[in-house]
């Protein structure tokens, strides 16, 4: 098959396959990286207002957007209703103060396809063609309250009687250095309109920043024709079908709009669109630059549609001419039939075509959602010999501490736009799914974060670039091997060198995150966010110390993944049986302690955190959240041949069983399995405890809604919890939908929502157990039914609420679009998919980031669980 031979050929160096790709950043404005403030302010020091006028120092974005690994040129697509302000460059959205929920993109886009070495892609967008209400969108929002809905674009009536350009961009790989390129724009409305097309060639700037060795490149436009040169890359052609009048400016800083000083060029950022939308001459008359357009200009009537064909091409020496008949045709045709042939081989036969088209469209999301990344954090603390110093204050505020690091990457985002940077946690969650298509990025990217440039020396794994040092749950090892299990368990080299670096953060967790050594752990807020009554990341509202009972919970899971690695390991090398023994004895004593220390609430049936005052008296945070759930995830079997062949690690379990009976609970059940061989299960959860939190996890009046499990029981919307500390009270109660908390920015919610990824870990749990007990295990399922299924089915059962959040239902709307007629009934719209951050806890509406969180798209994974 043509993809999977191309995706053998960039493994093995052979063709640089992965070189270009969809790595332009949906937004670069208002990141942290961009952040030269005093007082770390992003969303206010660099607005998106500055982003069309203002040379970004650390990565560029675009619509649409592909670039070379590095970086060095970016090529997106601009447009133009003839109505706007500004022309369409990249997409808007409120930044963290002004959205009512947070972060919040304000525009309609998708990504509908991509094969792993995106020899083929798909993108989508709707473009209003009455004025973009970008002041409407900003006052609204600003003026609602957290307990009121966010409003959208769609709300503002712009989309009425069809009034908008559906515009789809496709791109095929000739080569891969030389890109195909379809622009079609239709004219939904009623009426005859014009639309400008601006495909944009541009090179990153990388010269005004005072740096040696980085020489200027250089466009030039003819009809039709943009020229590149640059020192590494060498010689750029960007053809367009036509005699399109090519528009050329220099992507420098107009430092005159946006501060009244003098700039570098005559001709800079913004030139194309001010030349375009108010006639300013503001573009080289000589056609020479480092940011160049064509400009098509194309009046379309009614339902009419007009495809523009594109070609980019890289060369050693200057490219004379690039097909854009024939051969451009055959390699559309070729790449999209590829596509299609490695997607039905991918996608079991047994997935209804809806599924197989969220399963698709979950991998396009998720392809698209790879970015470039640049950040060298020593730099940017100290700032750059061409720029005015940063403020004293910033070598003692976000990420001081991160000075080692530097980025230069293209890494697997959680979301191109609200979250264009990477996320630890997230991403491991993204590699399950990468490892479906792209086993060897997979893995490279599992790598990447413990390299000794990301990972700080201490062993702590960078969390997010808002705050490095933060703390987000340890699920890399658990990643780690399933990646391994799905390319084929056979990549022994790969789990050695990811053990290697995690027992340096294992090491840390133990050091920093179990303040008395008693194996119960803190952990912060943990990306949970707004979980707790508090905010779990910052002081406490008292003298103590907060011992987690989802710390306490990853941590198990991490001792147990460890577990399993150096078993997988040993039976390959002896040398790796120590640590098999570690790892197993640690597992026993966090999870022996988190009951002897009262995480475990017996009348309750529940994990809870807990309060641990200095008059060492303790108190219980009785919340029932999934904070209670996830020590089901610290589970895990082993067989006796695997025992038979580890002997100390035999002789330990025994003697740990014999004389350490406060451990039996947790390492004594054993049972043939189904092909009768004797298997003992590790568990923070034994038998008894087991069903009894099932009993709460799976009641609809709980835990149980008709989309998966939420994340707050939803017994707290009629009794929210509140605690009294410190003379003030704190409370937390079932909120289904966006936050009305002001904890972590207020644009996420862990108070009820559903969430993919801890549903993900819970069905894989369920599953582990399901193998252990067979069918003799059922748990009544939905609790108060009176029906029992075995854990298997129920695992199954889940996988199914959570997969129909995307599926249309039997009125053909889907639950992830809630009450919104134009994405429900539209058929322009209806069956472009979106794979929002969370879900609400009773509809299933999607909520949060909107576009391709990357780790929703486990329910690619569910799809092909479930139906292979």
């Amino acid at each position: 098959m043509a993809e999977r031979l191309r995706l053998a050929q960039a493994d093995s160096g052979e063709q640089p396959w992965r070189a270009w790709g969809p790595y332009l950043a949906e937004r670069a404005w208002g990141t942290v990286r961009e952040d030269y403030s005093e007082h770390g302010t992003a969303w206010d020091y660099f607005p998106h207002d500055h982003a069309r006028s203002r040379a970004y120092r650390w990565n560029d974005d675009g619509m649409a957007g592909v670039c070379d690994e590095r970086q060095t040129f970016c090529f997106g697509l601009a447009l133009w209703n003839g109505q706007d302000p500004i022309l369409k460059e990249r997409m808007f959205g409120l930044g963290g103060d002004g959205g009512n929920h947070g972060e919040d993109a304000k525009e309609y886009w998708w990504y509908t396809d991509s094969t792993p070495t995106h020899s083929w892609m798909s993108w989508r967008y709707h473009y209003p063609q009455a004025p973009f209400p970008y002041d409407e969108l900003v006052r609204v929002n600003g003026q609602r309250s957290r307990s009121e809905a966010e409003y959208e674009l769609v709300d503002t009536g712009v989309f009425d009687d069809d009034r908008f350009w559906a515009v789809t961009v496709d791109y095929a790989k000739a080569s891969p250095h030389d890109m195909c390129i379809a622009v079609t724009v239709s004219n939904r409305g009623p009426d005859e309109a014009t639309l400008h097309v601006l495909p944009t060639l541009w090179f990153r700037n990388t010269w005004s920043w005072g740096l040696p060795n980085r020489p200027v490149p250089s466009l030039t436009g003819s009809p039709g024709r943009l020229a590149g040169t640059h020192r590494t890359l060498g010689h750029l052609l960007l053809e367009g079908e036509g005699e399109a009048t090519p528009l050329l400016c220099d992507n420098e800083t107009n430092a005159q709009r946006l501060w009244g000083q003098p700039g570098k060029s005559l001709y800079p950022k913004d030139g194309i669109n001010d030349h375009l939308v108010t006639g300013a001459p503001t573009v080289n008359p000589a056609n020479e630059g480092t940011k160049g357009s064509l400009h098509y200009k194309l009046t379309l009537g009614p339902g009419e549609s007009r495809t523009i064909r594109l070609r980019l091409a890289q060369g050693d020496e200057p490219i004379d001419r690039l097909d854009l008949r024939d051969d451009w045709a055959y390699v559309m045709r070729g790449r999209r039939a590829e596509a299609d042939d490695y997607f039905a081989e991918l996608i079991p036969a047994a997935a209804s075509p809806e599924e197989a088209a969220v399963a698709r469209q979950g991998i396009a999301g998720l392809m698209w959602g790879k970015q470039f990344y640049h950040f060298d954090v020593k730099q940017w603390l100290t700032g750059d010999p061409g720029s005015a110093p940063p403020p004293p204050g910033r070598r003692y505020g976000r990420n001081n501490a991160w000075w080692h690091m530097n980025s230069f990457d293209v890494i697997s985002m959680p979301d191109p736009w609200e979250y264009p940077w990477y996320a630890a946690w997230d991403l491991a969650f993204h590699c399950v799914s990468i490892a479906r298509v792209d086993p060897g990025f997979a893995k490279a990217q599992l790598v990447l974060l413990l390299r000794e440039w990301y990972m700080h020396p201490n062993g702590q794994i960078p969390a997010y670039e808002w705050a490095f040092g933060d703390v987000n749950p340890p699920v890399h090892a658990w990643a780690a091997l399933r990646v391994f299990e799905i390319d084929g368990g056979r990549d022994f080299d790969f789990l050695a060198r990811v053990m290697h670096k995690l027992l340096l953060n294992f090491t840390w967790w133990v050091n920093r995150k179990d303040v008395g050594g008693n194996n119960v752990f803190e952990g912060g807020f943990l990306g949970l966010d707004n979980v707790g009554p508090f905010d779990r990341s910052a002081a406490l509202p008292v003298a103590g110390v907060l011992e987690q009972s989802d710390g306490t919970g990853w941590m198990a899971m991490y001792a147990l993944n460890l577990l399993d690695m150096a078993i997988r390991l040993a039976l390959h090398d002896r040398t790796y049986e120590d640590m098999a023994t570690k790892f197993f004895e640690h597992f026993a004593y966090i999870a022996e302690a988190a009951y002897r220390q009262g995480l475990w609430d017996e009348e309750d049936c529940f994990f809870y955190d807990q309060l641990r005052l200095p008059d060492g008296h303790k108190l219980p945070l009785k919340v029932r959240s999934v904070v209670g759930l996830l020590p089901l995830a610290a589970t895990t079997r082993l067989t006796k041949p695997t025992l038979d062949r580890l002997p100390e690690l035999n002789a330990r379990l025994r003697w740990l069983q014999a004389s350490q009976g406060e451990y039996a609970d947790i390492i004594s059940a054993r049972r043939l399995s189904g092909q009768g061989v004797q298997q003992r299960l590790l568990s923070m959860v034994g038998q008894d405890q087991l069903l009894r939190i099932l009993a709460r996890m799976l009641d609809p009046e709980e835990f149980l809604s008709a989309y998966g499990i939420r994340t707050l029981s939803r017994s707290h919307l009629e009794k929210p919890f509140t605690v009294s500390l410190g003379g003030s009270d704190f409370t937390v109660g079932y909120e289904p939908a966006e936050s009305t908390s002001g904890l972590f920015g207020g644009n996420s919610n862990w108070r009820g929502p559903v969430w993919m990824p801890v549903n993900y870990l819970l069905i894989e749990a369920l599953r582990e157990y399901a193998d252990f007990f067979g069918d003799d295990m059922k748990a009544e399922y939905p609790t108060g039914s009176q029906q029992k299924m075995p854990l298997a089915a129920v695992a199954d059962d889940i996988s199914r609420r959570l997969i129909s959040l995307f599926l249309p239902d039997e009125n053909g709307h889907r639950p992830i679009y809630g009450a919104n007629p134009v994405l429900q009934d539209h058929p322009d719209w209806k069956d472009l998919i979106a794979f929002p951050e969370y879900f609400h806890g009773d509809n299933g509406a999607g909520l949060g980031a909107w576009h391709q969180t990357g780790w929703t798209a486990l329910v690619v994974d569910l799809i092909l669980t479930l139906r292979r």
